[in-house]
């Protein structure tokens, strides 16, 4: 076989294999583009009606201390910390059925988003029965997926993780900053021990210094087993208009606007 033939069979050779190449990504491009539109268009079906929403967050703030020793003349505390209880309201936009009441819900990756410089933040339950209270129960501390029980019940146990079907309770956090002083002591004991966030003054702990952010999944199953999810963001409030925490407990309403997305 001459020169000229052996080019010309490789040249045909190459360029076959370059249109099977052009081929094929055509094609998968277009079987990507496909399930791409599809995907969409499947998302779009299933979010066409907004079933859950969150547009009412209630925040307590407060600060409490365990105190170790203390005599006429000093006062020495051994943990002072920070709480932030926090009411989610969920709500529907329409009347009760199937599917717009509640099968199972789980808080998930849990993610401070701006760490204080002082303490030690975590995330808890807490009971209806103890909101704005300082009481911390440590095994209501929630690490990883915290599963709520659902209840159809007229009156249900609401010192445990509980909701009822019909969104007729909130969800109910609270965000501990704890140790942020440890085995402080005051030596200043003229004037009354007050235990509430006015001990941060007394303390000398600057409110930049325990200021924080977090955010948490919430995922929401109904009774059609259809799965809905949610990203709840928190600024810890430290102040409410023209008061601070240093002034005592402060109460604050906040309008947002979390809108669950079915995924499943």
């Amino acid at each position: 076989m001459d020169k000229k033939k052996i080019i010309l069979i490789s040249f045909v050779v190459i360029l076959l294999f370059a249109l099977i190449i052009l081929a094929y990504l055509f094609f998968y491009n277009y079987t990507l583009k496909k399930n791409f539109e599809n995907d969409i268009l499947d998302f779009a079906n299933k979010n066409e009606t907004q079933i859950f929403k969150i547009n009412d967050i209630t925040f307590f703030s407060n600060c409490d201390a365990k105190n170790k020793t203390s005599s006429a003349s000093n006062f020495t505390i051994e943990n002072l910390y920070q709480y932030t209880d926090i009411a989610i309201f969920l709500k529907t936009n329409s009347d009760l059925s199937m599917q717009n009441t509640l099968k199972k819900v789980t808080i998930s990756n849990i993610q401070f988003v701006n760490l204080p410089a002082l303490g030690q933040p975590k995330l808890y339950f807490k009971s209806l029965n103890l909101f704005a209270k300082s009481d911390i129960i440590e095994e209501n501390e929630i690490t990883n997926n915290f599963d709520f029980n659902i209840s159809s019940l007229d009156e249900a146990d609401l010192s445990t993780p509980t909701l009822y079907n019909n969104l007729a309770n909130p969800i109910t956090l609270s965000y501990v900053n704890s140790n942020i002083k440890t085995d402080y002591t005051l030596t200043d004991t003229s004037s009354p021990i007050t235990y509430d966030s006015s001990l941060l003054k007394r303390c000398n702990v600057l409110l930049d210094d325990i200021s924080s952010k977090l955010s948490f999944d919430i995922f929401i199953t109904n009774n059609l087993d259809e799965e809905f999810k949610t990203t709840v963001y928190i600024d810890i409030p430290l102040s409410d208009g023209g008061k601070s925490i240093y002034d005592g407990a402060i109460t604050k309403k906040e309008k947002v606007n979390y809108a669950f997305y079915r995924y499943k």
